[in-house]
């Protein structure tokens, strides 16, 4: 299995994607799996390593990345150290930065060429992530197929507390704590005033109803951080798509970081079977 790790690739907000590529070398073009990852995520976080491989035994091209900003600095991969521009990370700058992945993988100069089938890509979010890869798949006809793990359903409802706003607007930041690493990780407004400037297009009911591709949606029954009833709701918006929920799994299926353990937990091993599968 070839490996390539930390490429970077030049994103459109200063910052590089550091991408990771993983595949059998075959010299003929295989599928494309694209993953994103979600809030407070990162490429390298658990057990995607074990995800990637299992997807390129089944003769898949795998490529993961960082969202410029999501507060990794790629000198220590696992650690957010970054913090001003998780600060100034928002919802257009990860669309930017998954758009400039595509570009990578499609461009004539990618070293890879020879092994990437640009014709058959699929996008697969977790999380934040999902709701971030469904807006891109409503708006790129590259992407072929979409899948979704445990995704967000709507980004306003992040939102919702007005007094919490005004404490934001006032103050210029906010901080949420990593609840692994115990960081307080800030948010500044600038947030918040890109998502109402851009409210239409990040309203992801509205991307859900477009779709027009294959779509599957997978959920665990035992999520606290995103409800299954969001699940419910992107399948409802879009009855097209294919539900698949699974019984007790939680937010990361079973996963948690650093992931010592050589296989999948059962949730995650189900999760990639279906998806492979679709």
């Amino acid at each position: 299995m070839q490996i390539h790790k930390n490429i970077a690739i030049k994103g459109k907000h200063v910052k590089p994607i550091y991408t990771d590529i993983y595949f059998n070398e075959t010299q003929t073009a295989k599928p494309v799996a694209l993953f994103c990852h979600g809030y407070k995520g990162f490429k390298d976080w658990g057990f995607w390593e074990i995800v990637a491989e299992t997807f390129v035994a089944k003769g898949y091209v795998f490529v993961k990345f960082n969202l410029s900003h999501n507060g990794i600095d790629i000198e220590k991969p696992t650690d957010f150290t970054d913090l001003d521009g998780f600060g100034n990370n928002n919802f257009s700058i990860e669309l930017d930065d998954i758009d400039e992945v595509l570009n990578w993988i499609y461009s004539a100069e990618n070293s890879f060429s020879a092994e990437l089938n640009t014709s058959s890509i699929t996008l697969i979010g977790h999380s934040r992530g999902g709701g971030i890869s469904i807006i891109k798949a409503a708006e790129d006809t590259r992407i072929t197929k979409l899948i979704t793990w445990a995704s967000v359903s709507d980004f306003k409802a992040r939102f919702a507390d007005e007094k919490a706003r005004a404490y934001w607007k006032q103050q210029g930041v906010i901080y949420i704590e990593n609840s692994r690493t115990k960081q307080q990780l800030p948010h500044f407004y600038q947030f918040y005033e890109d998502f109402i400037a851009n409210e239409t297009r990040f309203t992801i009911k509205n991307s859900a109803e477009k779709i027009n591709i294959p779509w599957l949606i997978i959920h665990g029954t035992n999520d606290p951080t995103v409800i299954l009833e969001e699940a419910q709701a992107l399948h409802q918006w879009n009855p097209e798509s294919n539900l698949l929920v699974i019984e007790e799994a939680d937010h990361v299926f079973g996963g948690q970081h650093p992931w010592e353990e050589k296989k999948l937990p059962q949730h995650m091993q189900q999760v990639v079977e279906a998806s492979i599968s679709f």
